[in-house]
This record gives C-alpha cells, structure tokens and sequence, in this order.
C-alpha cells in the first residue's frame, strides 16, 4: 500500500489544489495540513475561529505560515457569503437556515466555498460523524447528475492477486448503503467508475457481481443487479460496465472463458466490483484483510457533485495525508 499511495501522492503533486479544513479545533488535522502544503499536495484552507486556529495549532507544535484562514464565525462575511452561495442556483434549504447551520458550523461554511469554487475540496470527518457530514454534503453540494445516492469506495491491494492493474481491485459500496435499489445500485457502479479513472488514471471495466453468471442462477437479488447493470448503460453508454458474474468470473480470465459464451470488455478483466449489498463488500474487503493479508484505503465520498472525503475519526496524520492526495486526485472526476 506504501507504494500505491506514494503513487498516489506524486499524482496528486502534479496537479495540487486548495483543500478546506473545517476542523481546526483538532491537533492532527492542524499537523496534516501542515504536511499537505510543505510536501505540494495542496494549499490548507483553515476554516473556523481564527484564536482556535492558533490554539490548536500551538498544541499541534505546527506553523500556519503559508496556509490560508478564513473566520467561519464572522457575521458580516458569513451572512455575504450564504447570500452568494443562494444567489448561484436552486438549494434545499432557506437562506435562514443555511445562516443558522453555518453559525454552528463550519463545515457549512467550508461546503458553501467549495460548492462557488472559491475552494476545491473538502475534508473532514475527523471530528464529525459520517452521518452529520452526509447531511451537510447533501444539503450544501448535493448529487452529481445520474446519481441517487452517495458511496464509498475502497481501494484494495491483494497480495499475489495478479489482474490488470497488478495488485489492486476497487470495491464499491463499502460503507453507506445496505440494501440498495437497483438505481442506486447503478449510481454507486457510476460514481466508483469516475473516481476509479480520476484518483488511479485506470480505464474503469466494472463487473456487477452476484452469486449468478450470466443467468446461472435466479433470485430478487440477481434481478436487482440486472436491473442495476440496465440503469448504469443507459446512464452512463460512455463507460465499460457488464455482469452480472460471479467474482471468479468478473476477474479471472480462464473462468470467463468458460462461464461467459460472448463478448465482454469486463468479464475477466473487471478492475472495479460492485457488490450487490453492503454485506457482501463488508465481508469481502474483511476477507482480503483476514485472510490475504491486504489493505484497503480510501475515504473519499463518491456521487457527489464536488469531492469530499469522510476521514475515520481514528485515522493516523500518514492515512489523513493519504485520504487528502486521493481527495485531490478525485477534483478531476465529478460530473455536473
């Protein structure tokens, strides 16, 4: 994994951007930001209280020269700021209660510049829970076009696992959606494809998977992944999808061979794989951990119209600086 994300941080080197930082009051996101801006990866936006910006930066034992500060609690540029944000098109909620939110919370005021531009991403969840940071996501910068559900996807490095793209698999949806629909199915094949082609440069060949290859077997759950695989064609006819196969058959050459009597640009040779539930990812990419001794990373949301990455309140400042470069990679791929 050490080499993917050095990869992934050369990447994202070539190309830096300004990452809002709502978090402030927390050392590590302060020691993170510090890194992102000495090693090129981006320009550390701090959004909050500028006294707990030095506060925290002070405990953190980091300098904030060369990064940026903006105060999310001043009235008159808060007030400006929700007023422009409303004047850029249709939004869920009222001007009062954008004001209201931002007032509390800076992760508003971080969403609403990056939603105008004037930032390029966001990170956070270091200190807020996923579901506060889905709901802000939601109501601030909302949904790509042809997405009806927001997702994440891991990406999965398997030791002795040999595959197009060497070692590494994308595996979607490993964090949000128990039982998804079959559009939602789709916008989760959608949005792990854009941000599989933007953070890993990849020609994206997505197998919807299932315990079925190509009619093998019937069930509710396999008529949902056809209808999945239907939806996502009709979507997106730009991009590789295919299924519904079995794993061996999605990523195996031999086995497609034989279990798959036509053409097919994914079976085989499939790089991202959609698991029909929340269950099957989960116990898949625990699998890989357990048993093969690999690794999953990433915590960047994918469906959204803008990038965003919902950091595990646990992650160490190296996995953050991780999260951050495949943030930054993921500002090429969202559709308006």
């Amino acid at each position: 994994m050490a080499d993917l994300i050095n990869t992934l941080v050369a990447k994202a080197q070539a190309a830096p951007r300004r990452v809002a930082l709502p978090e402030v009051e927390d050392p590590a996101t302060l020691k993170v930001a510090r890194r992102v801006l000495d090693e090129g990866v981006g320009t550390p936006v701090l959004i909050g209280d500028p006294e707990v910006v030095a506060a925290t930066a002070a405990e953190a034992g980091v300098s904030t020269d060369g990064m940026e500060v903006v105060d999310a609690f001043n009235e008159d540029a808060r007030v400006a700021l929700v007023a422009r944000y409303m004047e850029a098109g249709e939004r869920l909620l009222s001007e009062k209660a954008y004001n209201r939110k931002a007032r509390k919370n800076s992760l508003y005021t971080a969403l609403m510049l990056e939603s105008l531009g004037d930032v390029d991403c966001t990170f956070a969840g270091h200190v807020a829970t996923t579901g506060d940071l889905l709901m802000a996501t939601h109501n601030v910068i909302g949904l790509a076009e042809g997405v009806d559900v927001s997702s994440i996807m891991a990406i999965v490095e398997i030791p002795g696992f040999e595959g197009p793209e060497g070692d590494t698999l994308v595996f979607a949806d490993c964090g949000l959606n128990p039982e998804p629909t079959a559009e939602e199915l789709a916008s989760i094949a959608i949005a792990s494809a854009d941000n599989a082609a933007a953070i890993l440069g990849w020609d994206p060949r997505v197998a919807f998977l299932s315990f079925s290859t190509d009619g093998s077997g019937e069930g509710k759950l396999v008529d949902n992944v056809r209808s999945a695989l239907e939806v996502a064609r009709t979507r997106r006819p730009d991009l590789k999808f295919d299924g519904e196969f079995q794993l061996d058959a999605a990523i195996i050459p031999a086995v497609a061979e034989k279990k798959i009597q036509r053409e097919s640009d994914v079976a085989g040779r499939a790089n991202v794989l959609i698991f029909p539930e929340l269950g099957a990812a989960n116990l898949g990419i625990k699998e890989v951990q357990i048993f093969a001794h690999g690794k999953g990373f990433g915590h960047t949301l994918s469906g959204f119209k803008k990038p965003v990455s919902d950091s595990s309140r646990s992650s160490s400042v190296d996995e953050m600086f991780g999260d951050i470069a495949m943030l930054v990679l993921a500002c090429g791929t969202v559709k308006e």
